[in-house]
């Protein structure tokens, strides 16, 4: 016969087992919840293809700092489909495609590097205008020049909403999948400026998607068309080339866009936004 102390220490230990067995279970979850965090975070500002998986912002615990968007969150995105405020139009629009074009090089310089040059993106869900710095970034500027002039942009939709951790829109792939570009790389720029900093990427700054891993230190100078306009301060390590500046008429364009909020990630891991963001037409000229 089982005596009433023996019930009673038998008790505290199933009681022991079972919290110990829901706190693995607990720390099993939240590792497979960092490592969904990460992997969104990776895909987001990778140039495309099977490098954006192990691209940029891939989280470990021995690169804290670019581990810090990833953990700084507890989901990738939110699950909820939001109104979407663009709708009318770009269904006004529906049917309208990109050109496929695609560049063994990358274009001569011919830009004036002591202008300022603004790129005008004339989107579904308002214009935002865009002052690009060409004595900083002179590859990018002369890049978006030369695309918007050939009409690469026309009809592009933005394919990537990150509202956790980070803060951005990303644009720039006629396929709309993450994986699209010119064809051309061009060479990372002005990773020093002031404006960055520090790892932190003010709001309405604009900087180029890449296929950089920090934990290799492969993938430099892998820009192509993609960008990403930063809607709210980002922590970023300082990869990628900030080239321009949100008017503000702009950035309300994109508060109105990350306000619709973001899809879960699909098979890519991309997380599109809910608001139809499409290119209707960029252009660029001296401000």
């Amino acid at each position: 016969m089982v005596s009433n102390e023996q019930r009673r220490r038998q008790l505290a230990r199933e009681k022991y087992l079972r919290q110990q067995q829901r706190r693995e279970t607990a720390r099993h979850k939240s590792r497979q919840r960092n490592v969904v965090i990460a992997a969104v975070l990776a895909v987001v500002l990778a140039g495309g293809g099977a490098v954006a998986a192990t691209g940029a912002l891939s989280g470990k615990d021995k690169d804290k700092k670019d581990d810090a968007a990833s953990s700084a969150t507890p989901s990738a995105a939110p699950t909820s489909k939001a109104p979407d405020p663009c709708a009318k139009e770009a269904k006004a629009v529906a049917g309208k495609k990109p050109k496929k074009m695609s560049w063994k090089k990358e274009p001569a310089v011919t830009i004036d590097k002591s202008a300022s040059y603004t790129m005008k993106l004339e989107t579904t869900c308002g214009d935002i205008s865009v002052t690009m710095d060409a004595g900083k970034a002179p590859h990018t500027v002369n890049s978006f020049s030369f695309l918007a002039g050939k009409g690469y942009f026309d009809h592009t939709k933005c394919h990537r909403l990150v509202n956790q951790g980070i803060y951005v829109l990303q644009c720039g792939d006629p396929q709309g999948t993450g994986a699209g570009g010119p064809g051309y790389t061009i060479p990372d720029e002005n990773l020093k400026d002031a404006s960055i900093k520090g790892g932190k990427y003010p709001a309405g700054t604009v900087a180029m998607a890449n296929q950089y891993n920090p934990q290799t230190k492969k993938g430099r100078n892998t820009g192509g068309s993609q960008f990403f306009l930063v809607y709210k301060k980002s922590d970023l390590p300082p990869d990628y080339t900030p080239f321009g500046t949100v008017d503000k008429a702009g950035m309300k364009v994109l508060s109105k866009i990350a306000g619709a909020g973001a899809a879960p990630p699909d098979q890519t891991m991309n997380t599109a936004p809910n608001a139809s963001v499409v290119i209707n037409k960029a252009t660029v000229g001296k401000s």
